[in-house]
């Protein structure tokens, strides 16, 4: 059985994933309407991964018999001054997530709770490559400030990003 801390710090965790997803649908939706359609679909995937965190979550407190509860999702900004501080932001913000799991990890520590502190594993191992991946876009896109064909270049090289669900939410085909 979970703890009320717990149960409730998952809640709120919820709340943040989804959050995080409205943040990645407004970067998409500013990069694109700047004209920049491989920007927008990096943060369009970044916007579904969002929503699986959050299903991932939502799925956990199911199994335990524990209530999910949705809450209202705050305004996010939606315009970007340029493509660098929209990845700049999302560090900033990822830093911000990392932290909030860390937390979920420590109260599931102090519960003595091992099943929670095993799901939350994969949650860690997640924010590391959130932050790796926004740290590399900064590099990119800093790489090519200035030069309009190479900004190109690397918006038709995101326009290939693709989704991939998040492996919890994979079913086996056996």
């Amino acid at each position: 059985m979970l703890s009320q801390k717990l149960h409730a710090a998952i809640n709120e965790q919820i709340n943040a994933e989804l959050w995080s997803a409205y943040l990645y649908l407004s970067m998409s939706l500013d990069a694109e309407s700047k004209g920049y359609k491989g920007v927008a679909n990096w943060f369009y995937v970044q916007w579904l991964e969002e929503q699986d965190h959050a299903r991932i979550l939502m799925n956990y407190l199911n199994s335990r018999d524990a209530k999910v509860e949705l809450k209202p999702i705050a305004e996010v900004q939606t315009e970007w001054d340029s493509i660098l501080a929209m990845y700049q932001d999302t560090l900033k913000h990822e830093k911000v997530v990392t932290s909030l799991i860390n937390n979920l990890a420590a109260i599931a520590a102090e519960d003595r709770d091992f099943a929670s502190s095993n799901m939350l594993v994969w949650f860690i191992d997640e924010q590391i490559e959130e932050e790796e991946s926004a740290r590399d876009m900064i590099f990119a896109v800093e790489s090519v400030e200035g030069d309009k064909y190479g900004m190109y270049q690397l918006d038709k090289e995101l326009a290939a990003r693709t989704y991939t669900q998040a492996s919890p939410l994979a079913t086996s085909a056996e």
